[in-house]
């Protein structure tokens, strides 16, 4: 199906071919992650064919983001996503939630068993932002699991002295770091305002503010609009950190700052639309974003380091993620030379990242801009590109479960 054409007057996100395409390619994603579901409520993942990759543990991110993306699928009105939704759900609550300590495991094995028994902020996020979309899909677990993990995190994670939440902690809550990071506060943001669009409870909406306030209002002006990702425990830069090469990379990020940027304009939007210095700070945080990283040939480098790149590798998420911030910039703001970035970044993708074949992402580029596997094996996440397909279908810049 055709993308869209240069040629078309207006606005891509206005375009009935454009959207019929949207709506084509997430039901391609849809399709073959559907299919890794296994029989005891687990998921695998899919090779570049589709066919599920071997048994590996199962991580909370892995379940969680397959649980959000299929009921906010279900929201937009794609069939058959409850078998999905229900087991992903059930897995969170009988594989993934310790019962001794409280809190969500990282992974767990097939046999059911604790693979790493760590505490992470970023898994807990993505709980509750399962909880939330859930929520909005009428699943009939999502108020205990939603409960649940608000408890937890209020109760462990939550530094009412910043602000923001900490980070990682061992199986009993026994603290093995200090670190303190910008990626599962970003991550935050993200759940707590989908938190506050399924239930209306302030609390959520507030927090992401607080979170949206240290970060965007004053580390991204006070470093030339470059994120800084990585933290001390009294929450001062930490810019000789280098941790988890996907997770955690020295240096800034790009794509977390078009992130951001895009989640800055949906809490403005939840807030009453006040004042416009949201607004401009998440365009200058996006469009900095997008001069530093974006490649000659296509596609965002994954790192920076003093802003200029420092790990030029391209893989799909940071281009999702452009195309997410461009679209909100756009409802905002017809403005043509956004759309024609948007255009750009949609252009890419279906020529290098969409598998025309098979259906999915490819997640990663090689150097001649070719699909490869250095950092992932097969098709690691449905999470990132079929947010790029439906969030620019929504009118707004919030409430996606609740607008189309």
């Amino acid at each position: 199906m055709q993308i869209g054409q240069d040629t078309d007057t207006g606005f891509w996100i206005d375009n009935t071919a454009h959207r019929a395409f949207l709506r084509h390619d997430a039901q391609r994603q849809l399709d073959v992650f559907r299919q890794m579901l296994r029989a005891d409520g687990g998921f695998n993942l899919p090779s570049w064919d589709g066919t599920p990759l071997p048994d590996a543990p199962q991580e909370l991110h892995t379940t969680t983001r397959m649980v959000h993306s299929f009921a906010l699928a279900k929201c937009f009105g794609f069939a058959d996503c409850d078998a999905v939704i229900d087991a992903g759900m059930a897995y969170l609550w009988q594989a993934h939630r310790d019962t001794q300590h409280g809190g969500y495991l990282w992974s767990v094995a097939r046999d059911g068993s604790a693979a790493d028994a760590s505490k992470l902020a970023y898994g807990h996020m993505f709980v509750l932002l399962a909880a939330s979309t859930a929520k909005e899909a009428g699943h009939p677990d999502a108020d205990r699991l939603l409960a649940d993990v608000t408890q937890v995190l209020d109760i462990h994670f939550w530094e009412e002295a910043y602000g923001l939440y900490a980070d990682e902690f061992n199986r009993d809550w026994t603290p093995f770091s200090t670190y303190r990071g910008m990626n599962a506060n970003m991550h935050g943001v993200e759940a707590h305002l989908a938190a506050f669009e399924a239930t209306g409870e302030a609390r959520y909406l507030d927090r992401a503010g607080r979170i949206i306030d240290f970060f965007v209002h004053q580390m991204a002006p006070a470093n030339g609009w470059r994120l800084p990702e990585h933290y001390t425990q009294d929450w001062s830069v930490d810019p000789a950190y280098a941790g988890n090469p996907m997770f955690r990379p020295a240096g800034t990020t790009p794509g977390h700052s078009m992130e951001l940027g895009r989640l800055t304009l949906q809490h403005w939007d939840l807030a009453g639309r006040k004042g416009d210095t949201a607004p401009k700070a998440a365009r200058h945080l996006i469009l900095q974003a997008i001069t530093d990283a974006r490649r000659p040939d296509g596609g965002f480098a994954y790192t920076l380091k003093d802003g200029q790149i420092d790990r030029p590798d391209r893989y799909w998420w940071p281009v999702t993620e452009a195309i997410g911030a461009l679209a909100a910039l756009i409802k905002l703001d017809r403005n043509p030379q956004d759309e024609a970035l948007y255009r750009s970044f949609w252009q890419f993708a279906q020529s290098h990242l969409i598998d025309p074949d098979h259906g999915g992402w490819f997640p990663e580029l090689d150097d001649a801009g070719k699909p490869a596997q250095h950092q992932f094996i097969g098709k690691p996440d449905i999470y990132h590109a079929l947010q790029a397909d439906l969030l620019p279908l929504i009118p707004h810049l919030s409430r996606a479960a609740a607008s189309v």
